[in-house]
């Protein structure tokens, strides 16, 4: 098989750091598939690269064919099949929101000519950094050339914590639990659905036998799972974040190994009155290396008033960050 060339922005990051194994231990792309790392990262950063670099060659793993390290974006991106896009400037103590948005929709702008112009024509992306769904917005408007449905955005971190919660809940395996759904922002506003999921194959409600929970805390607990790791371990969830980007990669490339639908934020086609064009995350199945958004599933009151919110918050990011721009 010829080898998988895997991009990895902000490698030498906490992410990145977790990611890089991950992917040369066959976790994204399966335990055949040969890979080739590109590793990006900016030139302050580049000692450390340098290192990330020293150990994944100590590792010896059998299916890393090679590794690309650089501080240029133009050679990162050349022939990629795939891109992780990681690296962002994070928020820091005296830092306005709009200030962050301004520093990270710059960043997007500036690789989405990158990655247009030199990765493989049919590249997938997704986008790891926040705000994630408008990074990947600015990707992809800035980035026209490229097929829409390349860019997404990760929300299976999300999905994957629901999957989670509901397992340890009711005391099962975590392969027992499926059909949960992340709609909207990867952000506090994002609602945590679990009207469409089963446990064992029977309602996840018949099964808990707790809406308030289902509804209160189980809810709030998703939402806030990454502040209250941070506070805990006073750094980011960079374990679960790289597995779950494993996990969307593998499913989108490689099959859905059997489950009814993944989180995925993709771009709306209109679905469930979500502005088109916005990076929205909704339930999604993948066949053929490409996804589609699962139509018809039936929405209640309380669930469209949630969808709502997350899809003006988006509304409300994408218009600060194009006006970031300007």
């Amino acid at each position: 098989m010829d080898p998988v060339r895997v991009l990895i922005t902000g490698a030498a990051g906490q992410i990145g750091y977790a990611l890089a194994p991950m992917i040369a231990r066959g976790l994204m792309l399966g335990p055949k598939q040969p890979v080739i790392l590109h590793l990006l990262e900016i030139p302050p950063a580049a000692t450390a690269l340098e290192g990330v670099c020293m150990e994944l060659t100590d590792a010896a793993f059998p299916l890393l064919h090679g590794v690309v390290a650089t501080t240029d974006p133009d050679v990162a991106c050349k022939d990629v099949d795939i891109a992780c896009f990681i690296g962002g400037f994070p928020r820091k103590a005296g830092m306005e929101r709009k200030d962050v948005m301004s520093k990270n929709v710059s960043i997007y702008k500036s690789v989405a000519s990158s990655i247009e112009a030199h990765a493989k024509s049919n590249v997938k992306c997704v986008v790891v950094a926040n705000p994630a769904n408008t990074n990947a917005y600015i990707l992809k408007k800035y980035a026209p050339k490229m097929d829409k449905k390349a860019i997404t955005c990760l929300t299976r971190l999300d999905h994957n914590r629901m999957v989670g919660q509901v397992a340890e809940k009711c005391g099962v395996p975590n392969t027992e639990v499926d059909g949960v759904i992340v709609w909207g922002n990867h952000s506090s506003t994002q609602y945590p659905d679990v009207n469409h999921g089963t446990v064992g194959g029977k309602p996840i409600r018949e099964v808990v036998k707790d809406d308030a929970y289902l509804d209160g805390d189980f809810v709030s607990t998703v939402q806030k799972r990454g502040a209250a790791i941070i506070a805990a371990r006073k750094l980011s969830s960079a374990l679960s974040a790289a597995s779950s980007v494993c996990d969307h990669i593998r499913n989108w490339v490689v099959g859905m190994e059997g489950k009814k639908f993944v989180s995925m934020g993709v771009v709306s086609d209109g679905s469930y009155g979500i502005t088109e064009g916005l990076v929205y995350s909704f339930p999604c199945h993948c066949k053929n290396g490409e996804w589609s958004i699962v139509q018809g599933l039936d929405i209640d009151a309380r669930s469209k008033e949630l969808m709502e919110t997350t899809h003006k918050e988006l509304l409300e990011e994408r218009d600060l960050a194009l006006s970031c721009l300007e």
